[in-house]
């Protein structure tokens, strides 16, 4: 059986059944698929009756066009709604936090096709699946301390689970990470060069995912970030920013003090909240609990300055000459810190 829903109702998901398998496809190509709220409510509607269809035996999620699964949210709108009450972002955030939670509690194979650019939001509905598949064109990061932002989407969850201080490097940096580092850090499971993934997909609904694997999944090359483990386990065991950066900056390693030269161009205040949050989030039990956690964080970004002006730096005004407050990471209090995690009204539930 092969069918469409939502294409033209909704023409940025597509979400077709074909041979029992549900293929969720993102479309914006345009705009690297990023996530809009009706493409949240489509995603999740569509899981929601796909789960309890015994027709339905497995879900595929990919991206259109060739640059990526997803970019992340509409960030532009994000600004807009935080220059205003920011009630349009707390109410994409509260459902796009409850779709990451949605996906990671998915009974059925959920096989994310995290090919291409896969950042932000991209993690969000990508790396909780219970499935994951990057390529070697994958291109992946948590990048929002250079907007003035803190890892969301579960992403602090998955980043406080990565072996040694590679998620704390991951969160800290904002910088993009490989496919292969991307199966190290525990962001992925498999590795299937992009070349092979459209006969990988078909293999799915044709013969079921464990045969489409076994055909298709190949050893990744080797992770440079899991090679780099001695002197990012050494630098990130400090307690605070400020002394991470110190011990980067002084390592022997050029990957160290490249790492602190990054980390300074980022939101101090930001930055701080970030290593306060994958602490925190390596403390609670399980996914949902650390998406409440990263609602109020997010919710809390909204009233800051920084976001609105990273955003405004690298995306609206786009002088990539973002002015931070407070300025470095010496002028970040506790207070500062503290004022990301009050409880949100209302908080996120599930």
């Amino acid at each position: 059986m092969t069918g469409e829903s939502d294409g033209a109702a909704n023409p940025d998901v597509l979400a077709r059944v074909d041979n029992g398998v549900g293929v969720l496809t993102l479309n914006r190509p345009k705009a690297i698929n990023s996530l809009n709220l009706p493409m949240v409510t489509a995603l999740s509607e569509a899981l929601s009756s796909w789960a309890d269809d015994p027709a339905v035996t497995a879900v595929v999620l990919a991206g259109a066009g060739e640059r990526g699964l997803c970019a992340g949210g509409d960030v532009v709108a994000i600004y807009h709604s935080a220059k205003a009450d920011g009630a349009d972002a707390r109410r994409f955030f509260y459902d796009e936090y409850r779709l990451n939670a949605q996906i990671g509690g998915f009974a059925k194979p959920f096989v994310s096709l995290m090919d291409g650019i896969v950042m932000g939001g991209g993690v969000g509905v990508g790396a909780h699946a219970n499935t994951r598949v990057v390529t070697d064109t994958t291109k992946m990061a948590m990048p929002e301390v250079g907007i003035g932002f803190i890892p969301d989407v579960g992403g602090t969850y998955l980043l406080s689970r990565a072996p040694g201080r590679l998620g704390v490097h991951a969160a800290l940096t904002g910088a993009p990470f490989s496919g292969p580092d991307a199966i190290a850090l525990g962001f992925a499971d498999h590795y299937v060069p992009h070349a092979a993934l459209e006969a990988f997909t078909a293999a799915i609904i044709a013969d079921g995912v464990d045969s489409a694997l076994a055909a298709y999944a190949v050893e990744p090359p080797p992770s440079r970030l899991a090679a780099q483990r001695d002197w990012i386990d050494e630098c990130y065991a400090h307690d605070t920013v400020a002394q991470i950066t110190d011990a980067l900056a002084g390592h022997a390693d050029p990957d160290a003090n490249a790492a602190a030269a990054l980390i300074g161009t980022r939101s101090p205040v930001a930055c701080a909240a970030t290593l306060e949050a994958v602490r925190r989030a390596g403390r609670l039990a399980t996914l949902e609990e650390v998406l409440i956690q990263e609602y109020r964080v997010s919710c809390a970004s909204l009233r800051t300055h920084d976001l609105v002006e990273g955003i405004r730096a690298q995306l609206v005004d786009k002088d990539r000459n973002p002015q931070w407050s407070p300025a470095t990471l010496a002028q970040v209090s506790p207070a500062d810190i503290d004022s990301y995690f009050v409880p949100a009204d209302p908080d996120l539930t599930f």
